[in-house]
């Protein structure tokens, strides 16, 4: 099939078919708005084709595009910084719930939700390489380094941390967002909130660091955090 479009990214070009567009473009229609991917059935019926292999074969040459990845199933997808580029939209972040800037709370999964980043957000979440989620924060804890209750934060998943990075984490059952810190006296390890009123949270057994706080989204805005 003959190529209908040349995208460039970060100084790679790829090929993607007229075919290969309309089906990213359903696939970002539908996370968009019900917060999923397509089923094979949904994709087939807006491409206008009637087997399953069709739609499989055009899955196949966007992941081998590095447009989308996914793994088995139609659920799995994920649209890539370069398939984003290709039909000029924003990323969609998945907003996983509310986590406490305050006293810990019970952690909130809010399953079909997902969230247009701007354009300037957009353009920087292009170079991240790992993954990425949304969270609503609830609470004043972490006033003190810009992190007001409602705003909305970018959290990286990572496994490693330093003493000073503000993190998600993960109490039992229970979720926060603190600085993390390490010291060479007592306590040693803890969560330090931003805010006098409240005391730091020492560090358990069932305490996990799920991932960094990069950044705030607020009325539209891209703000790094310190």
């Amino acid at each position: 099939m003959t190529p209908d479009y040349l995208v460039s990214y970060n100084d790679l070009m790829i090929k993607i078919t007229k075919r290969q567009k309309q089906l990213l473009e359903i696939i970002y229609n539908f996370i968009e708005t019900t917060g999923y991917p397509p089923t094979f059935k949904e994709m087939r019926e807006n491409l206008g084709v009637s087997s399953n292999q069709s739609i499989i074969d055009l899955l196949e040459k966007l992941k081998h595009g590095k447009l989308i990845s996914r793994n088995e199933g139609a659920r799995s997808i994920t649209i890539l910084p370069f398939g984003y580029k290709a039909i000029n939209k924003h990323p969609l972040i998945a907003l996983l719930g509310t986590v406490s800037a305050g006293f810990p709370i019970e952690s909130i999964e809010l399953k079909g939700e997902w969230q247009a980043v701007p354009s300037v957000v957009g353009d920087k979440l292009e170079k991240l390489k790992d993954d990425v989620f949304l969270l609503k924060i609830s609470g004043d804890s972490m006033i003190n380094a810009g992190i007001d209750d409602g705003a909305i934060v970018l959290v990286r998943i990572q496994k490693e941390f330093i003493s000073g990075d503000i993190v998600y984490a993960q109490i039992g059952d229970f979720a926060t967002v603190k600085r993390f810190i390490s010291d060479n006296k007592p306590p040693f390890l803890y969560l330090k909130p931003e805010n006098p009123n409240y005391s730091i949270i020492h560090f358990t057994e069932e305490m996990t660091l799920k991932g960094k706080v990069i950044s705030i989204i607020k009325n539209g805005q891209w703000k790094l955090v310190n």
